[in-house]
């Protein structure tokens, strides 16, 4: 079954209140995402790892990886799209404040500071589900750095810059080797395996019951 974002943000707002919190939700969503990755490369430890994280949900499934992906040692590296003031939920607060305790993993907010990193994985967590208007600064330089990059790349929930709904671009777009979304596939996301790759569904501990009368 295919779902719209509009119905999947109402499944995640009913889960909430019956006492799943979305905190947990993006705690599961970034580790089965990591799972996917680890399965893909068997020396996933040995890896050069670049995490771009927007400032919403998409980034906080992206700083959660990050966290996962250091505690399998890989060599990782967070760009902020923005600064920490602005992040806007609560659960990436937590989760960037958690990698700030963390030497393990090396943490950017300015896309000038990007150099010689020469990742062999990078994880796009710039833009979800909410995409609708032409995407600026630093964002597009963000997924431009993406596609020139000669590495995999792994899409949280939907490549940024892809519509979920319809499978329509924005004016720039990451073209991703595999994408996790979460919960139920997204409609728009079938037909556009040009860009979103591999495509894989997974679970998060949403409880059925928060589709109920939904969908």
């Amino acid at each position: 079954m295919e779902i719209s974002v509009d119905q999947m943000m109402q499944i995640e707002n009913k889960g909430h209140r019956m006492g799943f919190l979305k905190k947990f939700m993006m705690e599961n969503a970034g580790a089965i995402a990591v799972k996917r990755l680890a399965e893909k490369f068997d020396n996933i430890e040995s890896k050069n790892i670049l995490v771009f994280a927007g400032l919403g949900n998409n980034g906080g499934d992206g700083l959660v990886m990050a966290r996962h992906l250091a505690g399998y040692g890989s060599k990782v590296t967070v760009v902020l799209l923005g600064t920490p003031d602005r992040i806007k939920n609560e659960e990436s607060q937590w989760n960037w404040a958690l990698l700030e305790k963390m030497p393990s993993v090396q943490l950017i907010s300015d896309m000038n500071k990007i150099t010689n990193l020469n990742p062999d994985i990078i994880v796009d967590g710039i833009l979800g589900t909410g995409i609708s208007r032409e995407i600026r600064e630093p964002y597009a330089s963000a997924i431009k750095y993406i596609n020139d990059s000669n590495c995999f790349k792994i899409s949280v929930d939907v490549p940024s810059g892809v519509n979920p709904d319809n499978g329509e671009t924005a004016n720039i777009f990451v073209q991703s080797n595999m994408t996790v979304t979460f919960h139920k596939m997204k409609r728009g996301m079938p037909k556009r395996k040009d860009v979103c790759g591999e495509i894989y569904v997974e679970k998060i501990g949403i409880p059925p019951e928060a589709e109920e009368g939904i969908l």
